[in-house]
């Protein structure tokens, strides 16, 4: 055995829940700690104790990642009313995620992993495609009311001197819902930094996409903070690099999406970045084929899988019965945060560990490994339908011979 790699400064370790959860030590037991002398300061983001905690865990866990600049997340249960009665939570704790969204000020981007055997559902799609998410307010911040008969609706804004600035929302005759929704200049101005240095590090094309037709003052204003930014600061390192960035209506994107050979980045609101990276992935081939990162303005990194919990292979696995769960996207996490952190901390070694990991990774399924989500899609002939723990070991049995 070759002598570990030496690490400097910790990861933040962000465990999770359910199926994410055992994959994460099986992972970490085969694919990493044989290799890596790891340095991280953990944090159990397992819904059982962000209850016992009352989620203050969560938010320890984004201070550490201010601090080390490099965090590894494990998928995490977001609960319901299911959930509450299920994990007898003192509260419906809010999403994990949007938690430390908020607390980083970040975006997400997330591209599909490309291998071959795996054949995109769109045809022409050549290339991935980048989905940067914003990640602060919208619907993930809003505030609810459920209408319980006629009456009138307003939307009220009170600054600091007093001064009320009031827009009718309905008046209702009867029974129904509101919702109020927000964001900040700030949020969205990290947002569009973020977005035209990723394009400028990756050297890829920028969409901005909106719905401001119909949204002529909140979507608008997304519109209008992207333009004065780029004008002001970006376009001439554009022209430079060889690439462009231009704004269009959402549904005007989808259609150009679906038409496209891919290798550019589409950038979302908060929702609708949700949403459009969950169908690309899913169109590439299977949303545990996703890399997700967190980027903040201060230069702060959050690496995850995309993908949920896996709850139905977990109950399968509580009951001891085989599964074959695909840990590509949460071993793709931690290789972003290890190349990350070996790229701060200058250690050559480890980004270079990443990176043959992620080609043993992709070498596996090419060679007709794979986990049974994979082997239903392939276009490989003959392939081995691994287990969730053969499929890792298969990696490492890989990553032995590169």
């Amino acid at each position: 055995m070759m002598a570990k790699i030496q690490m400097m400064t910790p990861l933040v370790e962000m465990d999770g829940d359910e199926m994410t959860r055992i994959l994460w030590k099986m992972i970490k037991d085969e694919l990493i700690l044989p290799y890596i002398d790891l340095k991280s300061e953990y944090y159990d983001l397992g819904l059982e104790h962000r209850n016992e905690t009352n989620d203050q865990v969560t938010v320890d866990s984004a201070e550490a990642t201010k601090k080390y600049g490099v965090a590894v997340k494990c998928a995490t249960i977001t609960p319901n009313a299911a959930r509450m009665t299920e994990y007898n939570l003192k509260e419906m704790w809010k999403s994990p995620n949007g938690t430390i969204r908020a607390m980083l000020d970040g975006t997400v981007f997330r591209a599909p992993i490309v291998v071959k055997g795996i054949e995109p559902c769109v045809r022409n799609w050549e290339k991935p495609i980048t989905l940067a998410r914003h990640a602060y307010g919208d619907v993930y911040k809003n505030t609810e009311i459920k209408v319980p008969g006629a009456g009138k609706a307003e939307l009220v804004f009170t600054a600091e001197d007093g001064t009320e600035t009031r827009e009718l929302i309905h008046n209702f005759t009867g029974a129904g819902i509101i919702q109020g929704i927000h964001n900040t200049d700030a949020s969205i101005s990290s947002f569009a930094h973020a977005c035209f240095q990723y394009a400028l590090d990756t050297k890829q094309d920028l969409w901005f996409a909106t719905k401001d037709t119909i949204s002529k003052k909140y979507d608008h204003n997304f519109k209008d903070i992207f333009q004065e930014i780029y004008d002001a600061e970006y376009d001439a390192q554009f022209k430079a690099a060889g690439i462009e960035y231009f704004y269009t209506l959402i549904d005007d994107a989808v259609a150009r999406v679906m038409k496209a050979k891919g290798g550019f980045i589409w950038a979302c609101k908060n929702y609708d970045g949700d949403v459009m990276s969950d169908m690309v992935s899913s169109a590439f081939g299977s949303l545990a084929m996703m890399t997700s990162v967190l980027v903040s303005p201060s230069g702060v990194y959050e690496y995850e899988a995309a993908h949920g919990t896996v709850q139905r292979h977990y109950y399968k696995h509580l009951k001891g019965e085989e599964t074959s769960t695909n840990s590509v996207a949460t071993i793709f996490a931690w290789t972003g945060a290890l190349r990350k952190r070996g790229e701060l901390d200058k250690i050559a070694e480890l980004v270079e560990f990443a990176d043959k990991l992620e080609k043993a990774t992709v070498k596996t399924i090419e060679d007709g490994k794979m986990t049974k989500d994979l082997a239903l899609i392939t276009s490989l002939k003959d392939v081995t339908v691994l287990n969730s723990e053969g499929f890792i070991k298969a990696i490492r049995e890989t990553l032995e011979i590169l």
